[in-house]
């Protein structure tokens, strides 16, 4: 009886050990798949270069530009665009703002022909829609930290779609429709303090 019992003990042991030990033999693939997956959908998104002629990368961002200035939106100008670009998308904000990240602009559907926003360009003549930004206006509010010097990330989308968006749609929503629809992107940061 204590042998039968032993040996039926032994067994159920026997197998938890070869189902662990199969586990950890396929667990390491299904790691190495997954992360590949990862990178790969990672390269899928290629580069763009975004640049203004009003400030240089990580440089200060003329108070022209800012609630100190004309309150107006700097020159962009952008290249390397996907040939299957359906439209563009631009979000502008301030992750150093004390309350959290706050958005300054949101710009969304601009077709994909658009290389260039000219300084000072306003809703009419903007190709795109404007979003809603965080000073809960449409269009473009000017850098106004209320101390120190904050950083402005200009983030351009390409897409593979038009978002079809209403005027005065949120980042939030923006990045939402935008979601595996993203075939390059560039980033451009400014930085102000008064």
């Amino acid at each position: 009886m204590r042998r039968d019992r032993f040996f039926r003990d032994y067994s159920i042991v026997i197998v938890g050990l070869l189902g662990l030990s199969m586990m950890s033999c396929s667990h390491p693939n299904n790691t190495k798949i997954q992360s590949s997956d990862r990178q790969q959908s990672r390269q899928e998104i290629k580069s763009m270069k975004l640049e203004s002629t009003a400030f240089n990368g990580n440089a200060l961002i003329p108070s022209k530009y800012t609630c100190d200035g004309e309150d107006i939106p700097p020159p962009l100008a952008w290249n390397e665009v996907p040939k299957n670009t359906q439209s563009i998308a631009l979000i502008v904000d301030d992750p150093d703002a004390p309350g959290g990240t706050f958005v300054h602009w949101v710009v969304y559907d601009l077709p994909a022909t658009v290389s260039q926003l000219p300084e000072q360009i306003t809703s009419p003549d903007l190709k795109g829609v404007q979003g809603q930004n965080d000073f809960g206006k449409l269009g473009y509010g000017g850098p106004c930290p209320p101390s120190g010097t904050h950083r402005y990330f200009f983030k351009l989308y390409a897409l593979d779609k038009k978002l079809g968006l209403r005027t005065g749609a949120t980042k939030t929503q923006v990045l939402t429709a935008m979601k595996g629809h993203v075939l390059a992107k560039a980033e451009l940061i400014g930085q102000y303090k008064h």
